[in-house]
């Protein structure tokens, strides 16, 4: 079972209204399948079609007062977007609106 984390944001709550779509972060060495079966088996729905996305970590830089710039790095992430059959949802967003 892989571990997954769903993505709350405006655009995820408006992909799960519209489209039936739910966003979750998972880990970079998981695959589609393994996605599906670990929706399918937490939240016992039928899973229609699942894309995956690899996001590369933001440069980010840290001012530092007399000194030069400490620049790191973000790590990568890879999300998920799982679009769920007709008649299936998820308690994610009920409480919203």
């Amino acid at each position: 079972m892989i571990d997954l984390k769903p993505h709350i944001s405006e655009k995820a709550y408006r992909l799960s209204q519209q489209e039936n779509t739910y966003i979750f972060k998972v880990p970079q060495n998981a695959n589609r399948n393994q996605i599906t079966d670990a929706i399918e088996q937490i939240y016992d729905v039928t899973v229609a079609a699942v894309r995956t996305l690899n996001v590369k970590g933001k440069v980010k830089s840290t001012a530092l007062k007399g000194r030069y710039p400490i620049k790191g790095r973000r790590s990568d992430q890879k999300k998920a977007y799982v679009t769920l059959q007709d008649g299936d949802s998820l308690p994610l967003f009920e409480d919203a609106a």
